[in-house]
């Protein structure tokens, strides 16, 4: 049942023009890498803002580095799912891949605990508090892990 579904899934019209024409999944590979970047260089200042290694100086900045970083993870999930589906079977069986799935969910669960901890609250506020500092260790140990993983996907 499940191969089924993969193969229907690596049928589909989409992904089919991404295996046959020879520029698009290169281009749909950079643009993976692109988001990748924005979400890391938004998400590492937020942290490290969280953490005090940045000064308050950047508190200004934190709503929007906070959306660029969702921008680019949104960017990044979508290519990613696009990069995913040529081979979907391959990478569901691959442990690697899997690990990175569980680093990115436990990356956006801690996002959202944060989120949560300062509702209604600039995030400026919760600077230097030992939770936003632990949130934002976690969140730069998670996010430089996940990068590790899906380079390691490539030698797995």
């Amino acid at each position: 049942m499940l191969a089924l579904m993969f193969q229907e899934i690596e049928n589909l019209g989409v992904v089919r023009l991404i295996v046959a024409v020879p520029w698009v999944y290169p281009v749909v590979s950079a643009l993976h890498i692109i988001g990748i970047g924005t979400l890391l260089g938004s998400i590492v200042a937020v942290d490290l803002r969280l953490l005090r290694v940045l000064g308050p100086q950047f508190d200004e900045a934190l709503p929007a580095l906070v959306r660029m970083a969702l921008r680019g993870f949104a960017l990044a999930a979508t290519t990613g799912l696009l990069l995913l589906s040529v081979r979907i079977a391959n990478y569901a069986e691959n442990p690697v891949f899997l690990i990175k799935m569980m680093i990115i969910a436990a990356a956006g669960g801690n996002a959202l605990l944060l989120r949560q901890a300062g509702l209604g609250v600039d995030l400026a506020v919760l600077v230097g508090r030992r939770a936003a500092r632990f949130s934002g260790a976690l969140s730069l140990c998670l996010w430089v892990s996940a990068v590790f993983a899906g380079r390691w996907i490539a030698f797995s």
